[in-house]
């Protein structure tokens, strides 16, 4: 598919998930859910870096403005009201994000006195690490593109309620965890097993964030999560980051091309983890395409996850291009590594135009999961806002006036290159 006509098709599908969720025309009760949330500001305010249109940019930002004010506050079947930080009204709307988001699931949170069931954990509600560092990812693109710093200091204080709450310490003088949920309110852990690749997308999202701030506000980088990024970095050692989860790859493939952003504009020593990633990867992808996944039917996959892959490989072009065009920062060894994906681009190509046909988007695993679906495809037609190709690493001139409406004000309209 052209470029042209890929964007068209994009556009016109976050149209429709903005009409299905209640954001335009604005709903009083909006169905909102983190994951899908996050994925669908990137997209909007990519539409406006690329045409100017304010609509897609307002549509961002009062995606921001909801989900704040559905998912940083309880439940409305819950007894409990307000914000999910227990800040006051004023406070609250000053510090969306002091106490977390939920997840946006339909089923409340298991209970203390509820017996834990595996299967039925996945449809109730509470607080995911890695749905949390997607939204982190999301405001600092709004800080970005608006060069409003709000943005990126409520995404500083996700990452410092988040990470207080969801690591530990098992044992006296032992190694630091992460658990997997965590309640609504942040007071204890619904899932004790730590998410795979959740220390790698702290350890990247923090220091994206540091960066953000910085560049925000035209200042050396400030050690605000300093302590939270040597934490990350020490979890990090040893893990083995492979994985046959198409979506879980495709999440590697992006943080490898952030690592390679903050290796190349930040200077940090991160070619070794580069390295890891990549070849975990490399792996991934071997056993995804020898798994015949791609030979089912509809019936029989899950476009979102499938869909994360197809994102995933659209960075690997972009991670290619940087190394190439920055070779000695990053060592030959690398650069082959990465040429080495290539050969599976066919693959991102392929679970594009499988969920494109209109008749596999009739079947259950689409419709069950059709918002998802939606943002995820809109995301792989039009991937720069999420991928952040090079011509979208920078802060982009444009008018950043920030609309009117609850947590909006006058905004520092600091403009960058």
């Amino acid at each position: 598919m052209e470029k042209d006509m890929a964007t068209d098709c994009a556009q016109e599908i976050m149209t429709d998930f903005a009409m299905r969720t209640g954001l335009a025309p604005v709903s009083v009760h909006p169905r909102r859910y983190l994951w899908t949330d996050a994925f669908a500001v990137c997209n909007y305010l990519s539409f406006f870096q690329s045409t100017g249109d304010k609509t897609w940019r307002d549509l961002g930002l009062r995606l921001i403005d909801q989900v704040h004010h559905t998912l940083g506050q309880h439940r409305e079947d819950d007894s409990r009201t307000g914000w999910i930080s227990s800040l006051d009204k004023t406070a609250g709307e000053l510090h969306p994000t002091a106490g977390g988001l939920r997840i946006g699931k339909e089923e409340d949170e298991r209970r203390a006195h509820e017996g834990y069931d595996e299967r039925g954990e996945w449809d109730r509600d509470g607080q995911y690490y890695h749905y949390l560092t997607k939204w982190m990812h999301a405001l600092s693109r709004a800080s970005c593109v608006t060069s409003d710093p709000r943005y990126a200091q409520w995404a500083v204080e996700l990452a410092q309620i988040a990470h207080a709450a969801f690591t530990y310490i098992p044992v006296p003088g032992g190694r630091k965890r992460m658990f997997w949920k965590m309640s609504i309110d942040l007071s204890h852990p619904l899932v004790p097993s730590m998410g795979q690749h959740d220390p790698l997308d702290g350890l990247v999202t923090y220091n994206e964030l540091q960066a953000t701030a910085a560049r925000i506000r035209g200042q050396p980088v400030l050690p605000v999560l300093d302590i939270e990024i040597a934490d990350m970095a020490a979890i990090c050692r040893g893990v083995n980051w492979t994985t046959d989860d198409p979506l879980g790859i495709g999440g590697l493939l992006s943080d490898a091309f952030m690592i390679a952003r903050l290796i190349d504009e930040e200077g940090l020593p991160y070619a070794a983890l580069l390295g890891s990633v990549v070849d975990a990867v490399r792996v991934g992808l071997d056993a995804f395409a020898r798994s015949g996944t791609l030979g089912l039917s509809a019936t029989d996959r899950l476009a979102f996850r499938e869909l994360g892959l197809a994102i995933g490989l659209v960075a690997t072009k972009n991670l290619s291009q940087w190394i190439s065009e920055s070779s000695p920062t990053y060592g030959k060894d690398l650069g082959r590594q990465v040429e080495t994906l290539a050969r599976y681009l066919p693959v991102g190509e392929a679970i594009l135009q499988f969920w494109m046909n209109e008749r596999h988007q009739k079947v259950t695993t689409w419709t069950g999961h059709r918002e998802i679906n939606m943002v995820m495809l809109a995301t792989s037609l039009a991937p720069d806002g999420c991928t952040l190709s090079r011509k979208h690493s920078g802060y982009d001139r444009h008018e950043c006036t920030v609309p009117a409406g609850p947590g909006h004000g006058e905004p520092d309209c600091t403009e960058f290159f």
